[in-house]
């Protein structure tokens, strides 16, 4: 299993980043978002997700693991191939498409080549619960942990959703430091994803 590759990346062209390790170059499809992200002849780390199949031996990279696991997640839901997820991925890039599941919005996920109406409303229905949902284990204890005790129900779930796309126990508590107390889960995961970008 190749888990990421790293180097310098050769060719950079739409849905394509080739990164060259060890003398061979690695041809990664990859999102409109992790394309952003790259520059030519520059040093890279991509985290990838194989596809292997008789007729081919795809790779596919990312730029983040929190990407990573967005396509993962798109790719387990009946009818939503490779292709549709690296759509959905590019239009609007995995905060936006957390969002889009956590509020039951289907225009951002419709938005993209190739995804309708009815495919749209099945990604909603199977993710919501994976990304914002059943997991309530979630430790608020870190350093700084005063943040969503008040609104402990919703900001464990807030929390399981950004757990979900790779961010630390620490690093949600502090985003959702000084979050309303009445907001509602879909509200603290885009008040914890704003806090984030603008520190990031």
């Amino acid at each position: 299993m190749i888990y990421y590759v790293s180097g310098p990346v050769t060719v950079l062209e739409p849905g394509l980043a080739v990164v060259e390790c060890g003398g061979v170059g690695y041809g990664c499809r990859v999102t409109a978002y992790t394309a952003a992200q790259l520059k030519l002849n520059q040093p890279a780390r991509l985290y990838i997700t194989e596809s292997i199949r008789e007729d081919a031996h795809d790779l596919y990279g990312f730029e983040s693991r929190e990407e990573q696991r967005c396509f993962e997640m798109l790719t387990s839901v009946n009818g939503v191939g490779p292709r549709a997820a690296l759509a959905i991925l590019s239009a609007g890039g995995p905060q936006n498409f957390t969002l889009a599941v956590m509020s039951g919005d289907e225009k951002l996920l419709t938005a993209a080549q190739g995804v309708g109406k009815k495919l749209a409303q099945r990604i909603i229905l199977e993710l919501k619960d994976k990304i914002g949902g059943g997991s309530m284990e979630l430790d608020f204890s870190g350093p700084t942990v005063s943040a969503p005790a008040a609104n402990g129900g919703n900001a464990a779930l807030a929390g399981a959703a950004l757990q979900e796309l790779g961010y630390s126990p620490s690093e949600i508590a502090l985003a959702l430091k000084g979050a309303d107390p009445s907001a509602s889960t879909e509200e603290l995961v885009r008040y914890a994803l704003r806090a984030m970008v603008m520190k990031a």
